[in-house]
């Protein structure tokens, strides 16, 4: 799968930046020291940012702005790495079309690599806009850019998903209903985060929760933005 056919399987932006929220979350519960998946709320003024480093040198990052919603990723094996020659070069296509209103991103420092905005993946959705959207990119069949996996769990949304993922990653058994009660932003409570973790500080737990807009069980809940 490349760009072309995650597109129609991303939810809409408030869906995905639930499921952003949620991810974060579960992934600070099971390793608070080295989470795949973080989410910085208030990342600049009015803007969230979710991101995920697998610590093998790929990465993805989803902006929230007023203005839409910019996403991208980096597979620093597939085709489409602007490794693939020197200087590096994005792949033919891949910023064309990019609207103004987000197009800043591209060039944020927070994304550069050495100088460079490294990227296999890049897809937006301006506010009020109907679909996600790309560049005219192109692949045989043969080529990938990345986005059958960096984006999987984002385009699944599904408790079961993510606890393939997480069994794999942190490399112990993880509680589904845990998860599905998380995925389904149900009010946290101390049971399912010591399902989750037994070494979980709660209370650290519980303010990064609300900071993502869930409820704490037994504790007045904060709405989300």
């Amino acid at each position: 799968m490349t760009v072309h056919a995650l597109l129609p399987l991303l939810p809409a932006p408030d869906v995905l930046l639930a499921r952003c929220r949620a991810l974060a979350l579960l992934d600070s519960i099971l390793d608070q020291e080295a989470p795949a998946h973080t989410f910085l709320s208030g990342w600049r003024g009015g803007v969230d940012l979710a991101c995920m480093e697998n610590g093998s040198g790929d990465q993805y990052a989803v902006v929230f702005d007023p203005a839409g919603v910019f996403l991208y990723g980096f597979d620093h094996e597939c085709d489409a790495t602007p490794w693939r020659e020197s200087p590096r070069a994005h792949w033919p296509g891949l910023l064309e079309g990019l609207p103004s209103s987000l197009a800043h991103y591209a060039a944020a420092p927070e994304f550069d690599f050495d100088g460079f905005f490294d990227a296999t993946v890049c897809v937006w959705r301006e506010k009020d806009a109907e679909a996600w959207d790309c560049g005219p990119v192109e692949f045989a069949a043969d080529e990938s850019d990345g986005a059958d996996w960096l984006f999987e769990l984002l385009a699944d949304g599904s408790a079961d998903a993510y606890v393939g993922f997480a069994e794999d990653y942190f490399e112990r058994a993880i509680d589904r209903d845990a998860v599905a009660a998380i995925m389904a932003r149900a009010p946290l409570s101390r049971r399912t985060v010591t399902s989750l973790s037994s070494t979980a500080d709660f209370e650290a737990v519980a303010a990064q929760a609300r900071t993502l807009g869930y409820a704490i069980q037994g504790q007045p809940s904060l709405c989300p933005r």
